[in-house]
C-alpha cells in the first residue's frame, strides 16, 4: 500500500495529454479495461480532451509528488448526452502499469466520491468488463453495486466478453 501524501490530484492540461493516451494504450493488449482493440493517437483524444470540465465533468491526472512523474488518470464523462442525466456521470480510472495494484485506484475513486457533490453528481456509473476481476472488486469494496449485465456484448480476439454496470448513488 502507497503512501498518499507521495501522491497528488491535479486538473489535466493539454500538455498531459500524450501521457494520458499512453497509459490508456498501455491497457490495450491485456484485453481487460478497454474495448479498444488498437493503440489510440493523440489525434484520436482530443476531442475527448476538450469535453471535460473542471467544474462539472474533470479529467484528473495522479502525480508522484517527488518527480511529477504523472501515474494514472481518472474522468468524469456524461452519461447518455441528455440533459435529464445531468447530475450522473461514468468514470473511468487508468494507472500506468507500474503503479498498479499499489492501492491508487482506490485512492483516486475515493477522491471522485467525495468530490462528486460538488460537481453536481447523485450517480456513478462505471462500465468494466465482467473479467476484469481487479477493477470489479475495486469498485465493489468502494460501495459499488451491480446494476446492469450485458452478456457476451464485446469481441476481443474472438472472444465474447461480458460488460458489467456498476453503480453508486452519492
Amino acid at each position: 500500500m502507497e503512501d498518499y501524501k507521495q501522491y497528488s490530484i491535479r486538473e489535466a492540461q493539454k500538455d498531459d495529454l500524450q501521457t494520458i493516451v499512453d497509459i490508456y494504450n498501455s491497457t490495450i493488449a491485456s484485453r481487460i479495461a478497454t474495448a479498444d482493440l488498437n493503440p489510440v493517437s493523440l489525434n484520436n483524444k482530443e476531442e475527448w480532451f476538450n469535453r471535460h470540465h473542471p467544474d462539472s465533468r474533470p479529467l484528473w491526472v495522479l502525480v508522484r509528488v517527488n518527480d511529477k512523474r504523472i501515474c494514472g488518470w481518472l474522468s468524469f464523462e456524461s452519461f447518455y448526452g441528455r440533459p435529464a442525466y445531468h447530475a450522473t456521470a461514468e468514470i473511468s480510472i487508468y494507472l500506468d502499469k507500474e503503479f498498479r495494484g499499489k492501492g491508487l485506484g482506490s485512492y483516486l475513486l475515493q477522491q471522485a466520491i467525495d468530490a462528486s457533490p460538488k460537481l453536481g453528481l447523485k450517480t456513478l456509473l462505471a462500465y468494466i468488463f465482467g473479467h476484469n476481476i481487479p477493477s470489479l472488486a475495486l469498485f465493489h469494496s468502494m460501495g459499488f453495486l451491480n446494476w446492469g449485465h450485458l452478456p457476451r456484448i464485446a469481441e476481443l480476439d474472438g472472444v465474447e466478453r461480458d460488460l458489467v454496470i456498476l453503480g453508486k448513488r452519492i
